[in-house]
């Protein structure tokens, strides 16, 4: 793992600085990057996938323990930096690419790697990384629906995202984030970061996060295309009561002409608000909605 003057120098060897765009802020707290790898509890048959791994830092620290580690780098120059830094590594994969092919699909060739990776390492797959700034909710979400599920995710993120991700219904930062982690696993803060614990330091307070999928919660989900598609359709429209929402219904969902039945069905108020559902209410909701109530043809969806 590297200090803030080795990275300096790297970056100085290399005639660059970081890039504000890219939300390159480096972890420089040595025992800040202790504590992210040891809550991870990495085992030596586990893939973890490193996002925005700059010079390499973490990465080497999470080679010691991975079975493979896949760092992902948007800036070439950092990506080559980290590459020649775990030369002597071979169970590093450094790709110099953006993790997202759009917001809602994760980089093809980062899902082949993952892919790959997991025939030697076929334990869990893990997330665990600084993640840039302005790609750590896409990233996550992602890795909640698939199709590369992450058995753990353990996360440097911006404290406004923290305070998403663990955020109780009826809050001003409950929304699709929380709904999508709280109903597959079970999300909390180990710490609060300062700024000054990277560098450059960013403006805004940081959060270390963890996430541990549960397989009972998302084995509850009958249809994860329904789950998906009637947490986007009431959260969208998240001040009006539910049953006003349905008007907003499209696709499979607009074939559904008796609301009531499926709120009934779900146990949910449809005078309520979206902002006020639990992630279970969701769930239920959806499992409802597959049920055929009032629709004039068939179930909403096969299980995803």
């Amino acid at each position: 793992m590297q200090t803030k003057q080795q990275i300096q120098r790297l970056l100085a060897s290399a005639g660059v600085s970081p890039n504000k765009r890219l939300g390159q802020h480096f972890l420089i707290d040595l025992n800040l990057m202790r504590l992210l790898i040891s809550s991870a509890n990495i085992q030596s048959s586990d893939t973890v996938l490193e996002v925005g791994c700059g010079t390499g830092s973490l990465t080497e620290g999470l080679s010691r323990y991975a079975g493979k580690v896949i760092a992902v780098e948007a800036d070439p120059i950092l990506a080559e930096i980290a590459r020649e830094q775990a030369a002597t590594a071979d169970n590093i994969e450094v790709i110099s690419t953006d993790i997202l092919e759009n917001k809602t699909t994760l980089s093809r060739t980062v899902l082949r790697a993952i892919r790959c990776a997991r025939k030697k390492a076929p334990g869990r797959f893990l997330l665990v990384s600084n993640l840039p700034y302005n790609v750590a909710s896409p990233v996550m979400l992602n890795l909640v629906t698939g199709p590369a599920i992450a058995d753990g995710m353990y996360v440097t993120v911006q404290k406004q995202v923290a305070e998403r991700m663990t955020a109780e219904a009826g809050s001003s930062a409950y929304g699709t984030l929380t709904i999508f982690l709280k109903a597959t696993g079970d999300v909390k803060t180990t710490r609060v970061l300062k700024p000054m614990v990277f560098w450059p330091q960013p403006r805004v307070d940081s959060a270390m996060v963890s996430y541990v999928h549960q397989r009972k919660k998302r084995e509850r989900i009958r249809s994860y295309r329904a789950f998906q598609e009637v947490v986007n359709l009431f959260i969208g429209h998240r001040r009006k009561m539910l049953k006003t929402c349905t008007k907003f219904a499209q696709g499979k969902l607009g074939e559904i002409h008796d609301w009531r039945s499926v709120f009934a069905h779900s146990s949910v108020d449809p005078a309520r608000r979206p902002e006020q559902l639990t992630p279970e209410d969701y769930v239920a909701l959806a499992n409802a909605s597959l049920c055929g109530f009032g629709r004039s043809q068939g179930r909403l969806s096969g299980p995803a």
